[in-house]
C-alpha cells in the first residue's frame, strides 16, 4: 500500500508556477512589475492582485517600439539588451500617473544579473518609479549602449 503523498498543483508540474514565490509577492500587496521573455519579443507588464485573481493595468510588448522609430530591418533584435530597455522605460511613463512603486515579479525565469530582464527593470526605475533592487544587478549604460547603431536608436526613442 503506497503512502499518502502530497498533489503537485498542475502549473507547478508544467513548470509554469512557483506557489511559494507568489504568496510572497501577494503578501507585500504592492503592484507587480512582471517581465516575460519569449523567443522574439520582451513583454512587461503591471499587475495588481485581488483576492484570486490577477488584473493587468499596464502592458507593454518591445513590438511596440518599430512604431517609434526601431528600424524594421533590426525586427530581429526586438529582445536585446536595448529593446529591453526601452521596453521597460516605455511601461514606466505609461505607469508613472497611477503607480510609484512595485516589485519584481521573476515568474520562473533565472535571476541573472545584468540580463534582459533587469535591463527592463532598469528602464523601468529610470521612468520615475520605486522598485526595490540592488543597483550592481542592473546593467550599465555603456552595456546597454554597445554599439553606435543601437546609442542612436535609444536617444531618438526616448
Amino acid at each position: 500500500m503506497k503512502g499518502i503523498g502530497k498533489t503537485i498543483r498542475r502549473r507547478r508540474k508544467e513548470g509554469k508556477t512557483d506557489y511559494k514565490a507568489r504568496l510572497a509577492l501577494l503578501s507585500s500587496e504592492k503592484p507587480r512589475l512582471v517581465i516575460r521573455k519569449t523567443n522574439r519579443y520582451i513583454l512587461a507588464q503591471i499587475v495588481e492582485s485581488n483576492i484570486a485573481q490577477d488584473k493587468v493595468v499596464f502592458a507593454v510588448n518591445s513590438k511596440e517600439l518599430l512604431a517609434r522609430g526601431w528600424p524594421k530591418e533590426l525586427s530581429g533584435s526586438l529582445k536585446s539588451l536595448s529593446a529591453a530597455y526601452l521596453t521597460g522605460k516605455l511601461l514606466g511613463d505609461k505607469a508613472k500617473a497611477k503607480i510609484k512603486e512595485a516589485i519584481i515579479d521573476f515568474g520562473m525565469n533565472r535571476n541573472i544579473k545584468k540580463s534582459r530582464i533587469y535591463a527592463a527593470v532598469k528602464g523601468f526605475i529610470d521612468s520615475g518609479i520605486k522598485v526595490p533592487c540592488s543597483l550592481e544587478v542592473l546593467p550599465t549604460i555603456e552595456e546597454l549602449k554597445k554599439d553606435e547603431k543601437t546609442a542612436s536608436l535609444m536617444e531618438k526613442i526616448k
